[in-house]
């Protein structure tokens, strides 16, 4: 691409700076469905919601499980106030994968007062951390 097609994003959860650069693309899920932001975008709040960001820069794209946030798009940059975003590297699969059995299970056998909702955020949550870590 183009050097003017750059633009800046900047992911910020409450315990650090996840990343912050020029790029060509973001993708990420938000309660709407799924977003692709390039430069020039029109400006936009959305509500974040568990899944894959994908950050394309200089040809080459890296992968973070996502979660729960708010992103402000402007034509010029994106930021993305996440709960918690990890790189592949942090993710502890065997916990996830023990987190997304723990879901499955709320979600299976249903008892007076498991909460659905949050039993299916949590199975996006550990699917997510699962298929960025693979």
């Amino acid at each position: 691409m183009a050097s003017g097609s750059k633009f800046k994003l900047k992911v910020i959860t409450p315990d650090r700076e996840f990343f912050e650069g020029d790029v060509d693309m973001v993708e990420f899920n938000t309660m709407e469905g799924e977003v692709g932001i390039y430069k020039g975008h029109i400006p936009i709040s959305l509500f974040v919601s568990p899944g894959v960001l994908t950050i394309t820069a200089d040809g080459e794209s890296k992968n973070a499980a996502l979660h729960a946030g708010f992103a402000e798009v402007l034509p010029d940059s994106v930021t993305i106030l996440a709960e918690i975003v990890e790189w592949p590297e942090e993710i502890d699969v065997s916990r996830a994968e023990n987190a997304k059995e723990r879901a499955e299970t709320r979600i299976r056998d249903v008892l007076e007062g498991t909460d659905i909702a949050r039993a299916e955020l949590a199975l996006r949550r550990a699917t997510t951390r699962i298929d960025v870590a693979k």
